[in-house]
């Protein structure tokens, strides 16, 4: 296996599915007082979501509460209460041309720029014949971090 050219450096994001994200939002935003810093509906991926956010800066972590525009159609992204988790990446197109490389599955879709405005991309949930690599039940969101995030983990890391 080469080495490998770029970091995981922290979470960025979870985000969690349900039939209503009303119900969601009572929980996280008025029971433990996240914020609602912004709202992404998507008819491709069927979702309607509430982007939330703990803590600040570098450190802020999305907690993102979506539920699906049409609870019949894919991706469904209410009938897995922890949907996928995020994390930031400091090189995204050489961590999917290495990951790649060693076997690992993307869901369809390859490279885009996500709902908070980031290019992400997806490992798929489970491995195949051909990349049997996946995230074992989880879907995993690759984000690429902006470079103050870069900036402020080599600072936490160096410390």
């Amino acid at each position: 296996m080469s080495q490998r050219p770029f970091k995981t450096l922290g979470i960025q994001q979870i985000a969690i599915g349900g039939p209503s994200k009303e119900k969601l939002k009572t929980l996280w935003v008025d029971m433990l007082g996240l914020e609602v810093t912004g709202n992404f509906v998507s008819e491709r991926e069927n979702v309607d979501e509430d982007i939330c956010a703990m803590g600040a800066g570098a450190f802020k972590v999305e907690v993102d509460l979506m539920q699906p525009l049409d609870p019949e159609k894919k991706p469904a992204v209410h009938t897995t209460p922890l949907n996928h988790v995020g994390v930031w990446i400091d090189d995204l197109p050489k961590a999917v041309e290495w990951l790649s490389a060693q076997g690992v599955r993307f869901a369809p879709g390859g490279i885009r720029r996500g709902a908070a405005g980031f290019d992400i991309t997806f490992l798929h949930p489970k491995g195949n014949e051909e990349f049997p690599i996946g995230g074992e039940g989880v879907l995993i969101e690759l984000v690429q971090a902006p470079p103050e995030v870069v900036e402020a983990f080599a600072r936490l890391a160096a410390a």
